[in-house]
Order: structure tokens, then C-alpha cells, then sequence
């Protein structure tokens, strides 16, 4: 009698694969902290930074004083002022809000109210006043937020050589265009390449 002799071939590998899977962690104010804005006027595109520092040394020439606050934003400290906001005003619903690589946030907790809590608490937090946007002048790198003072009843010389008496502030936005830096009258502190 023949005895036939089979050889199996395996078609696919049954080794167990292990997937790594990054672990969320709960929305609130440690979050602040992280991915923070620059205050560094180096950290502006290259012409961007050139009009600043010219306007700011105009301003200290005639007298002046700045504090800088904000200038490159990064993208991840965008979405998370974004959506802590969105969610603080019941614009969107923490299990909606979309994911982002590199940022491992869960919006949602045990209840709803903590979740709403825990985003309000985010929001105080970054000092938002105006709805932050996702992409903005400060993640292009082409604005900054800064405070001046001492500059009321001072004389200050414009990109262009012509001296301007300032009695209010809002004497500067024409002087900050010449030099390519623009003012955003309804945000107090925000100058940028377009004035957006």
C-alpha cells in the first residue's frame, strides 16, 4: 500500500503582534503648562522679526517700555486653547472634538459636568479672552503680543523718518505699519504682519 505524505506551508505568521497604545490622560490644568508660547522675538519668521525689532527699538528710543507676551505659538498649544474654550462654552461636546497626534488629551470624564469643568478650568487657565483660533497668525509665526507703555505725551520717529506726537495709543497703529507691524484694534496686546 503507498502512503501519501502531505507538507503544510503556513500562509500566515501566528506570532502575537503587541500594539502599543498610548494612554490618555484626563483634560485639566496641568495641560496649561505644556507646549508653551514663546515670548521670544526670535522665534518669528525672519521678516516678521525684522519689522518688530525695528518698531520696538523706535519705541525705546522715544521713551517707551514693552513686555512681550506671546509670539510663536505652537500648533498643540493651539488645540488645546481651541477646544477648552469650544468646550467651556458648550460649542462642541468633549466627545466630539477630534484627536491631534502628539497630544494625548481625553476631553471626556466620568460625567458630563466634569468633563465641562475640567476644559473651564483649562480655559481660565491660558488667559483666553477672544476664542483662540486653530491656525493663527502666532502658529505662522507672524504675530506678537505685547504690552506698551510709557509712550502717551512722547514723540516717536515711523519707519519712515517723520516724528508723531502719541497722546493714546492708538497713535502707534500708524506708526507700527510702517515698519510692517500691525495693529489688531480689537485685541489690546496683538500686532502681526496683516493686523488678523
Amino acid at each position: 500500500m503507498a502512503t501519501q505524505q502531505a507538507t503544510l506551508t503556513p500562509t500566515t505568521d501566528q506570532t502575537p503582534v503587541t500594539v502599543s497604545i498610548p494612554t490618555k490622560e484626563l483634560s485639566g490644568t496641568q495641560w496649561v503648562a505644556r507646549f508653551p508660547t514663546s515670548t521670544s522675538v526670535g522665534d518669528l519668521t525672519t521678516e516678521f522679526e525684522a519689522s518688530v525689532n525695528k518698531f520696538i527699538a523706535a519705541i525705546k528710543e522715544a521713551g517707551g517700555s514693552v513686555s512681550i507676551s506671546a509670539t510663536y505659538r505652537p500648533k498643540e498649544r493651539a488645540y488645546l486653547m481651541h477646544y477648552s474654550s469650544a468646550i467651556s462654552k458648550g460649542i462642541i461636546a468633549p466627545e466630539d472634538v477630534p484627536e491631534m497626534d502628539g497630544v494625548n488629551i481625553e476631553w471626556v470624564h466620568s460625567t458630563s459636568a466634569q468633563s465641562i469643568s475640567a476644559a473651564t478650568s483649562m480655559a481660565s487657565g491660558y488667559g483666553i479672552v477672544y476664542p483662540p483660533a486653530l491656525t493663527s497668525r502666532h502658529t505662522q509665526r507672524k504675530a506678537i503680543d505685547m504690552t506698551i507703555s510709557n509712550i502717551s505725551g512722547k514723540t516717536i520717529v515711523n519707519a519712515s523718518g517723520a516724528s508723531v506726537l502719541i497722546t493714546h495709543l492708538s497713535d502707534l497703529n500708524p506708526v507700527g505699519t510702517t515698519y510692517g507691524v500691525k495693529k489688531l484694534v480689537s485685541d489690546p496686546p496683538h500686532w502681526s504682519t496683516d493686523g488678523h
